[in-house]
């Protein structure tokens, strides 16, 4: 199989970066991991991402094998993602000159988000290569769920259109957010279906097969403290799930979760329902040890509002940990329901406890999911098959190489 070199655009989810703020999430994972896999199997990966500090390297060689740029665009300082369009006109502007002086002449672009796609439609455009577009969120379903919480800006949709129609192929991680992309009138043809991955040589399975023999039973939620994760449906589902606690990992560290509003909220709900020796907030938790803590816990719950894809349900999956889910986005895709886990309707409360309640209580149940889910996670969802189907997707794009010219209402910039 021929080798290429892609161009990884990914302006606000570095792979480098810290994970627990609220722009750094599965993004930053699934790009570091993805480039990882692929430089593995011989191809040449660079990603692009904006320098948001004054100290970053211009050029960073990762250990994994692949290179990072920092583009300078902006201010060289944290921006909130959706504060960050009128910078990719000068983001593809720099990708263009660095193809053209530097040694690295990709054979394609992958864009990551709707944002890269924008200043990877122009800069492919301009370099006469094919880009393929992996949203990871889709402006339509944010707009739909948040409503006038929704700080995504005014275009976004508009603008996801034309990415989408632009590019060569694109990449959608479950089958919910196929539906979602042929309703932006997308053609089937072009639309692969590639999921999200996780490293099964580091999410291992606790010595045993399960977790230690404790009391209280525990509850484990993983996610940014961010609303839509919806982990105040979880903290009131508990109050219905006694002798269990509910651990959750996330957000700023734990001396500054005090300063963090979302994590003041929880709190203050914990303290309403009752529930202070039950529930714990434990901040950021570093990546190495989050394999210790899935292994601690008796059932993921993954709750929520929307999921494009959802990575933590696939870590707790291949350390054989059974998942309680909201049935929405890709977690449909990755929990088996009555197999890996068991699947609620959003914001179904009652339902929620209910099934923790059954699945707490019955230890052979989750000794059946937990080697159920992992088994699955080593089959499918490795980051080896992951970058392979990836790079099918890159084979097919270079072969078609259809890069149609950018409209000019999109020149936003």
């Amino acid at each position: 199989m021929s080798k290429v070199h892609a161009a990884l655009i990914s302006e606000h989810a570095s792979p480098l970066a810290a994970l627990g703020g609220v722009d750094a999430g599965g993004q930053n994972v699934h790009v570091a991991q993805l480039a990882a896999a692929l430089s593995r199997q011989g191809h040449q990966v660079r990603v692009y991402t904006r320098r948001d500090r004054p100290d970053a390297e211009p050029v960073v060689t990762v250990p994994d094998g692949y290179t990072v740029e920092h583009v300078p665009v902006g201010p060289p300082e944290e921006i909130p993602k959706d504060d960050l369009l009128p910078y990719m006109g000068a983001f593809a502007d720099w990708l263009v000159r660095s193809w053209q002086r530097s040694g690295f002449d990709p054979d394609v672009v992958h864009a990551h988000f709707w944002m890269s796609g924008l200043a990877a439609m122009d800069a492919a455009r301009r370099h006469d290569r094919p880009y393929v577009v992996t949203y990871h969120a889709l402006g339509a379903v944010k707009r739909r769920m948040q409503g006038a919480g929704d700080t995504s800006p005014p275009r976004r949709v508009e603008l996801e259109r034309a990415v989408g129609h632009a590019a060569t192929r694109i990449i959608a991680q479950c089958s919910d957010e196929i539906a979602e992309l042929l309703g932006y009138g997308f053609p089937k043809d072009k639309i692969d279906t590639v999921p999200s991955g996780v490293d099964t040589g580091v999410f291992t399975p606790a010595p045993g097969g399960g977790p230690p023999h404790r009391s209280p039973r525990r509850v484990l939620s993983v996610g940014r403290l961010v609303p839509r994760k919806g982990f105040a449906d979880l903290i009131a589902a508990m109050a219905r799930v006694p002798g269990a606690e509910l651990v959750i990992a996330g957000g700023p560290p734990a001396d500054r979760l005090a300063e963090d509003a979302e994590a003041r909220r929880l709190r203050e709900l914990v303290r309403r329902l009752g529930l202070g020796d039950r529930v714990r907030l434990l901040g950021g938790v570093p990546q190495s040890r989050m394999p210790d803590l899935y292994r601690s816990a008796d059932v993921l719950a993954c709750t929520p509002d929307y999921e494009p894809f959802g990575i933590t349900p696939l870590e707790a999956m291949a350390c054989q940990v059974p998942v309680v889910a909201y049935a929405v986005g890709g977690l449909s895709d990755s929990v088996r329901a009555g197999l890996t886990g068991d699947l609620v309707a959003p914001h179904d409360v009652d339902g929620l406890a209910a099934c923790l309640r059954g699945l707490l209580d019955d230890p052979l149940r989750r000794l059946r999911y937990g080697q159920a889910a992992g088994a699955i996670a080593r089959a499918g969802y490795t980051w080896p098959r992951v970058a392979e189907r990836v790079a099918q997707v890159y084979r097919r794009a270079i072969a078609t190489n259809r890069v149609h010219a950018v409209p000019a209402s999109t020149r936003y910039l």
